[in-house]
């Protein structure tokens, strides 16, 4: 006779039903480097076919896991080759028929998101790399599920400054076309340092070019989970007894997001990728990373302390999931969204963070300025600035960085952007007035480090 633990069974169903543990999100990554050809409508029908053949099924089967183990699988979305590679062979490179493709395929699959309108312009640009780029704020407003990303440096080859101004003057221009919706073009467009290809996370999932044919990535997530944990514990606690309860709490939801993505991916017939181990924040109340520094002590996030309780928590987050999977990947760590985290955008109303105390925190969490407001009339080149200090702050630590910045269109400090959902809400927030044009109009490449040239 099989014994059950009730305790364990209890703690399962209190970390789905009271704390929001979810899996964030399954993401498909296919291949599309088989889908080239000179004539874009060719290009077009390949996709759709290769889409159909390997995703037609990824959300029923989806919703029958959910059904079986009870736990909720919050989005499903696809991962795609760099769309600036796949356009790249037409003769005419209209990569907004493309994007139009891949958004009306999502809507028919029943995917929420999906990834891969990128391009990789560390060290410079492709005729193919212009095109996609230049397209990007169209692109964006005509779709609704298309999510778009540009890496613009690397530990190894420094910070393209040239990408860098171009992407700023493209949120500006992608914000701008969506005015009407406060500028949501701009939150689906995230600028990288160090991006990886296995990342199931939006906006920047792409699949890479080393990546299989297709293959099942998982995004795990429960801030709400990790900060229960931590409540449970004497306020008297030592912070490596805090550290330890937070690697426990990480392996037990790493352990349940794997066997889900195995299964998921077994029915589906396509290989495993990896566990993304990510506390990904939303908006619902007790599903917030920034409450988890509350938990641990602090009065609210942006104290100081904050930037070292959120590197204590990333740490904490890859121990423990690391020894619950042979195949972590992805991000791995703790977001911090603004407009995504229910404590992140009390914060941020109440000035409690500044622009300046969210920079500082990116040098330790797992990615950097993530959706966060500023006045619709900044400059591109103070947004270039921004974007240049977080490229920096990547290429240095050798870690991924990225700046998802949304100009909102006619608004200013004291406003707000609204978007429902998992993107949440967020405040207008200052940003520095002193300019930044004469430095990033210079051009050019920003070496990369010393300690690039470590073979």
């Amino acid at each position: 006779m099989t014994i059950f633990d009730e305790n364990l069974i209890l703690e399962t169903i209190n970390m789905i039903k009271l704390y929001n543990f979810d899996i964030r999100t399954v993401t498909l990554a296919v291949s599309l480097r088989d889908c080239m050809s000179e004539d874009v409508n060719i290009v077009c029908d390949k996709i759709k076919y290769k889409l159909e053949k390997y995703a037609s099924n990824l959300v029923s089967y989806a919703r029958d896991i959910e059904n079986d183990y009870s736990i909720p699988i919050v989005n499903k979305r696809i991962s795609l080759t760099p769309i600036s590679l796949i356009g790249e062979s037409c003769k005419v490179k209209d990569y907004v028929k493309i994007a139009k493709t891949l958004d009306d395929c999502a809507k028919n699959l029943g995917i929420d998101f999906i990834g891969g309108y990128s391009a990789l312009v560390e060290k410079g640009f492709t005729q193919g790399d212009k095109a996609l780029i230049d397209s990007i704020p169209e692109a964006l407003a005509v779709t609704e599920r298309l999510c778009s990303s540009v890496n613009v440096a690397t530990s190894k080859a420094g910070i393209n400054m040239d990408a860098v101004l171009k992407m700023a003057e493209t949120i500006k221009d992608s914000a701008k076309l969506t005015a009407d919706k406060d500028g949501i073009g701009a939150a689906k467009l995230v600028v990288f340092c160090n991006s990886v290809g296995d990342n199931p996370f939006m906006a920047g999932a792409y699949c890479g070019y080393g990546e299989p044919e297709c293959a099942l990535n998982i995004g795990v997530s429960g801030p709400g989970v990790v900060r229960a944990a931590i409540q449970d514990l004497d306020i008297k606690a030592d912070l490596g007894v805090l550290s330890n309860k937070i690697k426990q709490t990480a392996y037990k939801i790493t352990g349940t997001g794997e066997l889900i993505g195995r299964k998921l991916a077994k029915k589906l017939n396509v290989p495993f990728g990896v566990i993304d181990l990510s506390l990904a924040p939303t908006p619902a109340i007790g599903d917030s990373v920034a409450q988890i520094f509350q938990a641990m002590g602090l009065e609210h996030a942006g104290a100081h302390g904050t930037t070292a309780a959120l590197a204590m928590l990333n740490d904490a987050v890859k121990k423990g999931g690391i020894m619950a999977s042979s195949y972590v990947g992805g991000l791995s760590g703790a977001f911090i969204p603004v407009s995504e985290d229910a404590g992140m955008i009390e914060a941020a109303k109440n000035k409690y963070l500044t622009f300046d105390k969210l920079e500082a925190m990116t040098c330790v969490c797992s990615v950097g300025l993530d959706m966060i407001a500023i006045p619709g009339d900044t400059p591109s080149s103070t947004i270039a600035g921004m974007i240049a200090d977080e490229m920096a702050i990547g290429m240095i630590n050798k870690k991924t960085t990225a700046v998802r910045i949304i100009p909102a269109p006619n608004k200013n400090v004291g406003d707000r952007i609204v978007y429902g959902g998992l993107l949440g809400e967020a405040p207008i927030m200052e940003v520095n007035k002193l300019s930044s044009e004469n430095f990033v109009s210079r051009g050019g490449r920003i070496p990369a480090p010393i300690h690039s040239l470590n073979n």
